[in-house]
């Protein structure tokens, strides 16, 4: 396939455009049971795999947000109210919508790869692992950059 661009001739390959959605990088689904949540990316596949062939990406994401807190409340309040529930997912590139925000504070790639999706049990523990991670995060809130806390914060439209 061929584009004429200003008078000349060139093949699409040189159109290639930058990789974007990199690990770390907070998206938001925009289809399916979470559509609308936020979720980090683990890992790409852009050529796609044998069992998924489409570009997609391994997701972790909250499925239920932590409830807001104020100065006034007790610790343990607070850290009921901290509780958030996670989700793992692979998703299409095209019903995902990458934010400008990226986090690499949690460290995700040591709960979560490709080899724990496949067993449910081992993905059960992934998931628990991923909870801590995130609540623990969550309650040192004394760190935060831009990308945690637009990342814990749920979707407002």
């Amino acid at each position: 396939y061929q584009r004429r661009v200003h008078g000349a001739f060139s093949t699409s390959e040189s159109y290639k455009m930058g990789k974007f959605i990199k690990p770390g990088k907070v998206v938001i689904l925009t289809s399916g049971r979470f559509a609308g949540k936020k979720a980090i990316v683990v890992k790409t596949f852009d050529e796609g795999t044998k069992e998924r062939e489409f570009p997609h990406a391994l997701v972790a994401g909250i499925e239920r947000y932590p409830q807001a807190v104020t100065k006034t409340m007790s610790k343990k309040k607070i850290v009921k109210r901290s509780k958030v529930k996670p989700f793992l997912k692979y998703v299409n590139y095209n019903h995902i919508m990458p934010t400008r925000y990226a986090v690499n504070d949690i460290d995700l790639k040591t709960a979560v790869n490709p080899n724990t999706m496949k067993k449910s049990d081992t993905r059960v523990d992934a998931k628990k692992e991923i909870k801590k991670n995130f609540e623990s995060r969550y309650l040192e809130r004394g760190k935060n950059t831009p990308g945690v806390q637009f990342f814990f914060q749920k979707l407002r439209f």
